[in-house]
């Protein structure tokens, strides 16, 4: 058995997209919308008044956090979902579009625009479901991809009307990071792993070494399982691809929502290493992040409702640069 790594990701496979897959959001019945995407910058530090309930509470205490730099984003349309016999959801032909974003975006599924919005609104109830269609231009960051990036993002509200009216209200216009989170509150944030490429069993495993006078080989995994099974099972570690793995981190707390002009509180003289000068709006996260620098990072409410017992802003004294 591999001695290193959790069973439960498998298969080890590279991830088929930069945007993180996310499939599943919480149901909350605040009018706003789920998720958003920002790119990782890297690392630095704080200090804030500890207002948890350690021994340390009402201390002033050091603490790691990753900065992350959010894009301009708009939302340019609305996608509705009705159910199957099978009381799935199933996606309709039927989206909804800003008839001027779409022509900048160049896209080929323009079906409706905003002049059919009252058409819409009165067959809301042939729908089960409504979510908003998000852009990010990440242009001007220093990010991996520099196209623009579209993504969905559930709404919250009580009904399928109020989901809807916060759709149509915030078509589009420029949405904040601001809008979606607090700070202090907690969220889920979803990454790609750093890529390593194809790595053997001892790094990928941290399997032992051979002895050298059993074997020819030394870094090889071993027997691969009985003799007559005539099969190798996915438990014996074997070489593979090793890291570019979709990965979701529950409860991370944000610190900050720092705004466009206050870029100088974070950005050091020489900038961010493998990144550079942070330039946008930007999100101070508790901890590390999965990926490496320039990264794309999805950020959605917690599903686990962390934030249920009331959210408390932190009290940062300096943050260092």
């Amino acid at each position: 058995m591999p001695t290193h790594g959790s069973m439960q990701y498998w298969p080890r496979r590279r991830a088929r997209a930069r945007l993180p897959r996310m499939r599943s959001f919480p149901d909350t019945k605040e009018q706003t919308l789920c998720n958003l995407v920002a790119y990782k910058v890297g690392m630095t530090h704080l200090t804030m008044i500890d207002d948890s309930e350690s021994p340390s509470k009402n201390a002033e205490v050091a603490k790691a956090c990753t900065v992350l730099e959010v894009p301009r984003m708009e939302v340019y349309g609305a996608r509705f979902y009705s159910t199957n016999p099978l009381n799935n959801y199933e996606q309709t032909s039927t989206e909804l579009y800003n008839k001027a974003m779409a022509q900048r975006l160049n896209t080929k599924k323009l079906k409706h625009d905003e002049s059919k919005l009252e058409h819409m609104k009165a067959r809301l109830k042939d729908f089960r479901e409504v979510t908003a269609l998000i852009v990010a231009f990440p242009k001007g960051l220093a990010s991996e991809q520099h196209h623009a990036v579209r993504f969905e993002s559930p709404v919250g509200g009580k009904t399928i009307e109020e989901k809807f009216e916060l759709i149509t209200k915030l078509l589009g216009r420029e949405i904040r990071a601001t809008e979606i989170f607090k700070p202090g509150e907690f969220v889920d944030i979803a990454s790609i792993s750093t890529g390593k490429g194809w790595a053997g069993p001892i790094k990928r495993f941290h399997v032992k070494r051979n002895v050298h006078k059993s074997t020819n080989k030394i870094r090889h995994g071993g027997p691969l399982g009985a003799f007559g099974s005539g099969k190798v099972f996915y438990t014996v570690p074997r070489a593979g691809q090793l890291g570019f793995n979709y990965r979701t981190e529950h409860n991370k707390r944000i610190l900050k929502l720092g705004q466009k002009t206050e870029t100088d509180q974070i950005n050091k003289t020489s900038g961010f290493s493998n990144y550079g000068v942070v330039r946008n709006d930007y999100i101070l996260v508790a901890g590390s992040v999965v990926g490496p620098a320039k990264r794309l990072v999805r950020i959605r409410k917690s599903i686990r409702q962390r934030n249920l017992t009331g959210i408390k802003e932190p009290k940062i004294v300096y943050i260092a640069k």
